[in-house]
C-alpha cells in the first residue's frame, strides 16, 4: 500500500487491525514518522503492556493455586499431587519465559492481591475452611519462581 495518509491509516485500523499493524510497521521501518496513526499506535502499545501484565499475573496466580492445592488439599493430594506438580512446573516455565525486570517488579508489588484471588479460587474449589489456609501469602516471591521448590504438605489433624 503506497501513499498512505494518517486518515487512510486510521480508516484501515477500523476495518482491518492486522493490515493496519503491517502498514504501521512498514512506516516505522522507513522512518516516515509523520505518517503514523499515533492515537491508535499508543492505544495498541498500552493494550500490549496490559496483555503482558495480565498474562504473568495469571501464571503466578495459577502457581499459587496449585501450591495451595499441594500443601492443603489432603483429600485429593494422593490422587493429584503429581498433576499439581506438573502444572506448577509448566506455569513456572511459562512465567520465566515471559518475565522482564519490570514485570517481575510489578508481580512482586501485586503479590498480596494475586494471592487473595488465588485463595478465593482454592476455597471455592476445595470446600476447605478459611481457617485452613493462611489469609496472607505464605510463600516468598522468590520461592514462587523457584522451579525446584515445593511446600511441605500439611498433615491432617
Amino acid at each position: 500500500m503506497s501513499n498512505l495518509t494518517k486518515t487512510n491509516l486510521k480508516e484501515i485500523y477500523d476495518l482491518d487491525e492486522y493490515l493496519w499493524l503491517e502498514e504501521t510497521i512498514k512506516i516505522l521501518r522507513k522512518n516516515r514518522l509523520e505518517e503514523l496513526d499515533l492515537e491508535n499506535l499508543i492505544e495498541e502499545l498500552e493494550s500490549l503492556g496490559k496483555r503482558d501484565l495480565n498474562r504473568v499475573k495469571s501464571l503466578l496466580r495459577q502457581i499459587i493455586i496449585h501450591l495451595l492445592f499441594l500443601e492443603y488439599w489432603q483429600e485429593e493430594g494422593d490422587r493429584n499431587y503429581r498433576h499439581w506438580k506438573g502444572e506448577i512446573t509448566a506455569f513456572r516455565s511459562d512465567l520465566s519465559d515471559s518475565l522482564t525486570t519490570t514485570l517481575k517488579n510489578k508481580l512482586n508489588e501485586d503479590l498480596a492481591s494475586i494471592y487473595q484471588t488465588a485463595l478465593k479460587i482454592v476455597l471455592q474449589k476445595t470446600g476447605l475452611s478459611k481457617d485452613t489456609i493462611p489469609e496472607n501469602c505464605p510463600y516468598s516471591f522468590d520461592r514462587l519462581l523457584d522451579d525446584s521448590w515445593y511446600p511441605e504438605v500439611k498433615s491432617e489433624k
